[in-house]
């Protein structure tokens, strides 16, 4: 059993925006795969779940980069679990350059579903088979519960298309971050050194449902929870995405960016 899965890669062309750099959906990218690959190996992958008509379900994520590496750089990404936090199963993540300095950190809260009954189930009895990694948090406190903000203003709207949509038959927990990040200014996100992303998936959206997309700008500091102690941010914006039949909140995001050296 391997407690920390490891994988080493370079930073690939379409990795990166026009600053060279890696962006923040492709860090979702690397992570959901981690994910995906450590399950496997710890015997409780997709298949091995589906045979009982359960599931992984991604139910909040805090990614926090520090340092952007290039296009081409080598770097290791990492995986583990780190046992449950009530309903959930944890899992963290970082990104390392290879002079083992930390790039990227994460942590991802889970769900196991009743693929039948679209309900959660119990995660102790998975997880306590699962290494604990105890004391090897790469980022520290839960990701925050994000509560509904009154002052999001309609941004766009996004219909769920084919490409969205993966193997559960909804859409794909990383298909968000280019829908975040579309909403965002382009030239902020392009020159961001250190970019913090928290989003809470509140409900599935399936092909065909036209999403709301509304947005407003928020305290960059924000509260404790979604802040880190060793970095500032600059800007912030607030996502949260609706059904447009009906209004249901179906996700919810903040997103902070901040350039220049670390305060």
């Amino acid at each position: 059993m391997i407690d920390v899965w490891r994988e080493e890669f370079a930073v690939r062309f379409g990795a990166v925006d026009r600053s060279d750099r890696l962006t923040l959906a492709a860090v979702f990218d690397v992570f959901q795969e981690l994910a995906i690959s450590h399950a496997e190996e710890l015997g409780v992958g997709r298949d091995a779940l589906a045979a009982s008509r359960q599931g992984w379900v991604l139910s909040r994520m805090a990614v926090v980069i520090d340092s952007r590496p290039k296009w081409g750089e080598t770097v290791i990404a990492r995986s583990w679990p780190r046992g449950a936090d009530r309903l959930f199963a944890v899992r963290d993540y970082d990104i390392q350059g290879r002079d083992g300095q930390v790039l990227v950190r994460g942590r991802s809260d889970w769900i196991i579903l009743d693929l039948d009954r679209r309900r959660p189930l119990r995660v102790h009895p998975v997880v306590e088979k699962f290494p604990q990694n105890d004391g090897l948090d790469a980022l520290p406190g839960a990701p925050p519960g994000l509560e509904a903000r009154e002052n999001l203003e309609k941004a766009g709207e996004r219909r769920a298309a084919y490409s969205d949509i993966d193997y559960n038959g909804h859409v794909n927990n990383a298909r968000y971050i280019p829908w975040i990040q579309d909403l965002g200014d382009a030239e902020t996100l392009e020159k961001a050194d250190r970019i913090r992303l928290d989003i809470n998936y509140l409900s599935e959206i399936r092909y065909g449902e036209l999403i709301e997309l509304w947005a407003a700008g928020i305290d960059a500091a924000g509260p404790e929870a979604a802040s880190v102690s060793d970095g500032s941010y600059s800007r912030a914006l607030a996502f949260e995405g609706r059904r447009a039949a009906g209004g249901q909140a179906m996700f919810r995001a903040e997103l902070r960016t901040g350039s220049g050296s670390r305060a």
